[in-house]
């Protein structure tokens, strides 16, 4: 299979660290799993998370736990550079070990931290899916920028908190 095909099947994600949102991961991981279950059932097998916080990481769980029943469904981590987990608490550092142990592949993106690693990362998700799944809730932000540029490069993007 080329590239070209490879992306028809291919979603990535993007949304908000917990910090930024006024719902809770009680509340949006059942809105994740069913854009996930929705994007499985036209064809997505693929999915690309940035393993941030909140979102990127219940998305990875979602999709790790639907591979248990589905042998076709595949995880890509994206991190922006090298060490990006040491920041977090020991509780989201073992999340983070796990899903990336879990994954089926790893990348990291940038060699090494800068400013603008993150929207690297970001735009290398988008290149590389044929669908954004999106928890945006307006705020001008790294996953507006991600929604806009998959806009620009005619990416369909859904977004839970509008479904």
């Amino acid at each position: 299979m080329n590239q070209r095909e490879l992306k028809r099947h291919r979603c990535c994600f993007t949304g908000h660290r917990p910090s930024k949102m006024k719902h809770s991961e009680k509340e949006i991981v059942p809105l994740l799993e069913k854009a996930i279950d929705k994007a499985i059932e036209k064809g997505f097998v693929t999915f690309i998370t940035g393993m941030a916080m909140g979102v990127d990481i219940w998305a990875a769980e979602i999709v790790l736990e639907k591979r248990k029943t589905n042998k076709d469904i595949r995880l890509i981590c994206a991190l922006p550079h090298p060490k990006f987990e040491q920041r977090r608490s020991f509780w989201e550092q073992q999340r983070f070990i796990q899903i990336i142990n879990d994954a089926d592949l790893v990348r990291e993106i940038s060699s090494c931290y800068y400013s603008g690693c993150y929207q690297v990362r970001n735009e290398w998700m988008v290149d590389r899916s044929n669908l954004v799944i999106a928890v945006f809730n307006g705020q001008k932000s790294g996953t507006k920028n991600t929604i806009d540029y998959a806009k620009r490069k005619d990416i369909s993007v859904w977004n839970v908190l509008e479904q």
